[in-house]
């Protein structure tokens, strides 16, 4: 395993040669002598590294005089990548054991791979499953053994202790995937002549898995996304981030929503390992100067479109089963056409399903009241209106689920 292309094949299970030949490209090969330091514990660096040949050691100071081996890596396995994610110093001090060459990524390039590499990304997700299970683990067994050295005198300690350990590692685990979420979300939306959009997602957890954005397909059309990974996890965060990605990809191929959703559908299939995840979604395409919407909906809430100063909503209806799960898949692709002074809202089911203290539902009668009474308001103020009345609706009452609503609004000038 020498060559640059066979050590990324190892590193990263079920990447494409495409990719393979991508990253060869912009890699770059170095080898340090034994005792060489590669990452500095506390030093902010900008660089993603890959094992050759060699074996590091990786370290954590924890205290002036002792330091604690956490791993080791050796050929075909990486390391340097929290750093990149979370955009903080390194938690730890990297170190040759022996003669090392490493494949070395900039910052720059690891995020563009991350983003539109979908095989590059689970892989990530896969170590950093594994990586933190192996943590959790030494952790565990280093306390196990200095708490039984000081069991008869401090028992309650060692209880609290381990709690506390615990729930700061998840806590912090969960503070990251927050992050890595919310910068995969977009944070403005294309200018479309005629129209102006607005979204907002509130996950009822550090992370959540709904997913919102307003693509750009090409100079006339757009394509219009909300999308529900089944489960609140860290894991749901990351099959979200790879969903948008494998979206993002395919919507500029094709206007066609259902043939978007199917190739979304058979990338889902081909990178997931999971067959307990799977994804409802609604997809639209705009073509701005015409106001034709076509769609696809695959078994998430249906939309309503308030048409002119009309009081109930349209639904916009369509049979289709999610993706990601199961591979026969029929989805049935519609149209209507968006007239002047309409108002498309999508959202996911935690608008309707949220429950107040009384363990009462939101409901959909609810939110077709209130929409109702801001016919005439702009998008954004529309989006903010929906998430006053169900946070007042809730009050103290917990929440269960993902909040995530897209608002679309065809203005009178189009």
């Amino acid at each position: 395993m020498s060559d640059p292309a066979s050590i990324i094949r190892y590193a990263f299970k079920g990447v494409t040669d495409e990719e393979v030949e991508a990253l060869c490209r912009v890699t770059e090969t170095k080898t340090y002598p034994a005792s060489y330091i590669l990452c500095h514990e506390g030093a902010i660096e900008h660089v993603f590294y890959i094992v050759a040949e060699g074996q590091v050691a990786i370290t954590k100071q924890l205290g002036a005089n002792e330091q604690r081996v956490l791993a080791l890596r050796g050929a075909g396995e990486f390391f340097g990548e929290m750093a990149l994610i979370e955009h903080q110093p390194r938690s730890a001090t990297i170190t040759s054991l022996v003669e090392t060459t490493v494949l070395e990524i900039s910052e720059e390039v690891f995020n563009d791979f991350l983003v539109h590499s979908p095989s590059i990304a689970l892989a990530l997700i896969r170590r950093l499953t594994a990586n933190t299970r192996t943590s959790n683990e030494a952790t565990i067994a280093d306390l196990t053994r200095k708490n039984e050295e000081l069991r008869k005198a401090y028992d309650e300690l060692k209880a609290a202790q381990v709690e506390i350990v615990k729930k700061e590692k998840l806590e912090r685990e969960l503070e990251i995937a927050g992050e890595v979420q919310r910068s995969l979300l977009p944070s403005r939306f294309p200018i479309v002549k005629g129209y102006n959009f607005a979204a907002r997602n509130v996950p009822a957890r550090h992370v959540g898995g709904d997913l919102y954005d307003v693509i750009k397909i090409d100079d006339e059309h757009v394509g219009l996304l909300m999308a529900d990974v089944s489960d609140k996890s860290v894991h749901a965060a990351l099959f979200m981030a790879v969903t948008r990605t494998l979206f993002l990809a395919h919507a500029r191929q094709s206007v066609s929503p259902a043939e978007v959703a199917q190739a979304v559908h058979r990338g889902i299939m081909e990178v997931s390992s999971n067959d307990e995840m799977f994804v409802t979604v609604f997809y639209g395409v705009l073509h701005g100067a015409t106001g034709e919407l076509c769609y696809v909906r695959a078994g998430q809430d249906k939309p309503l479109l308030f048409r002119g100063d009309s009081g109930l909503p349209q639904l916009l209806e369509a049979e289709g089963r999610f993706l990601g799960m199961l591979p026969d898949l029929f989805l049935e692709e519609r149209c209507v056409e968006l007239q002047p002074n309409d108002m498309l809202v999508a959202y996911s089911d935690g608008v309707p399903d949220a429950v107040n203290e009384q363990d009462e539902a939101y409901g959909t009668a609810r939110l077709i009241n209130l929409l109702a009474q801001n016919r005439s308001a702009p998008a954004a103020d529309v989006c903010a209106a929906i998430f006053n009345d169900v946070f007042a609706f809730r009050g103290s009452a917990p929440a269960f689920d993902d909040i995530t609503v897209l608002v679309a609004r065809c203005e009178d000038g189009r």
